[in-house]
């Protein structure tokens, strides 16, 4: 079913990006069914790409191809899939760890899908229209292309609301006995549980930087604030760290931080947990002069689009001032925004005017991002969406 689009509203597709928004959109002819496939016409009806409809969504396409030649059909998602997984093969991406993002949706040119695998578990979201409607052939050729048994499903993202689609989580294929087990990532162990934990059980985008906490943590008191269930902190641990004070809003969250600490044969001695809202036990920590030498600060997405940016940005600034007033001289900052809305460069200003508000004088050392299994395509930056920076505190 053809779709027209305002004249110059074009640009965006011969650059490649994925999105088409509903303002650029002149004329539908014939009303598809949601995630049906179109094909997007200039205003001179020239063809432009094949995609995805979204009738509910403010982004009303999806790209599937700008090839008028390829059809999409199961075919077209086999190979797909199979360029995703191939890409990881070749990159020894599971070398360290069992649990790994197979499909990182428009980065892997499936809009709208995203598949971990834990261990002999894949775990599926569906956000969009296009991917639900697609969702049984997928979820057969992910089970075909990996040689697995089991998906569970965890479509019950915020953005399926957006879609017009209700929140779904279960077993979608095979059997489990169980949501919550154990994975391995870089020689530690992490209980996870698929049906209520963060995204699809765990952050596994944050692997690498996990590790890199993990070695800067040798001898230091380390303040791991947003903990969830411990990933930096076991992390801290296994780097040799002093103490480690672990903060979180969520009793559940810690309760599964504490036994992760205990599945690794961690010491509980020098572990502090604090059950609390981070910015007020970042405020009574100042109050109560409490330091430390390395600072995690991992929150969740403030601002997922950029209307939300200027909210956010006080946000990101408030924690990150009262990080920096906690930090000792030679201290370490290890901040980060998941945020879609605030991109490196506005978060690198946050935190530089939080550094000026605080009265410290601080350099960025490194650079953070999302691990090599969660890739961003050139023509669509926003995959870019995880940004991190260390920080030290000069003395």
């Amino acid at each position: 079913m053809p779709i027209l689009l305002k004249a110059g509203r074009e640009k965006s597709l011969l650059r490649r990006h994925p999105w088409v928004f509903s303002g650029a959109i002149q004329q539908v002819e014939e009303e598809p069914a949601p995630g049906g496939i179109v094909d997007l016409l200039s205003l001179n009806r020239e063809f432009l790409a094949r995609a995805a409809y979204s009738p509910a969504s403010q982004i009303r396409a999806r790209i599937w191809t700008f090839d008028p030649a390829e059809e999409v059909n199961a075919d077209f998602f086999r190979k797909r899939i199979r360029t995703a997984l191939a890409a990881r093969d070749t990159r020894h991406l599971t070398r360290d760890t069992d649990s790994i993002r197979l499909i990182h949706a428009e980065s892997d040119g499936i809009p709208g899908l995203v598949v971990d695998r834990y261990g002999d578990v894949l775990v599926m979201q569906s956000l969009t229209a296009g991917t639900e409607f697609w969702k049984e052939t997928l979820a057969d050729l992910l089970l075909e292309e990996t040689g697995l048994k089991v998906i569970y499903e965890r479509s019950d993202a915020d953005v399926r609301e957006l879609e017009g689609l209700p929140q779904i989580v279960g077993v979608l294929r095979g059997e489990l006995s169980s949501p919550v087990f154990s994975i391995t990532e870089h020689g530690l162990k992490f209980n996870v549980n698929l049906q209520s934990g963060h995204k699809t059980g765990f952050y596994l985008d944050q692997r690498k930087n996990r590790q890199r906490v993990r070695e800067l943590a040798q001898g230091r008191d380390v303040l791991d604030c947003f903990c969830y269930t411990g990933g930096f902190t076991v992390n801290a641990w296994a780097g040799g760290a002093k103490s480690v004070t672990s903060v979180d809003a969520s009793g559940e969250a810690l309760a599964l931080a504490r036994e992760n600490v205990s599945l690794n044969g961690m010491q509980a001695e020098g572990q502090e947990w604090v059950e609390g809202d981070v910015f007020q036990v970042l405020r009574k920590f100042r109050d109560a002069r409490r330091s430390f030498d390395l600072i995690v600060l991992d929150p969740p997405k403030f601002a997922p689009t950029a209307a939300q940016a200027e909210k956010a940005s006080r946000g990101y600034k408030d924690i990150n001032r009262l990080a920096f007033k906690l930090l000792r001289p030679g201290g370490i900052l290890v901040t980060f925004s998941c945020s879609g809305g605030i991109d490196a460069g506005l978060f690198q200003k946050i935190v530089a005017s939080a550094a000026l508000d605080a009265g410290v004088d601080a350099s960025i050392v490194e650079y953070l991002a999302q691990g090599a299994d969660h890739p961003v395509a050139l023509e669509f930056p926003e995959g870019a969406y995880l940004k991190g920076l260390v920080c030290l505190k000069r003395a």
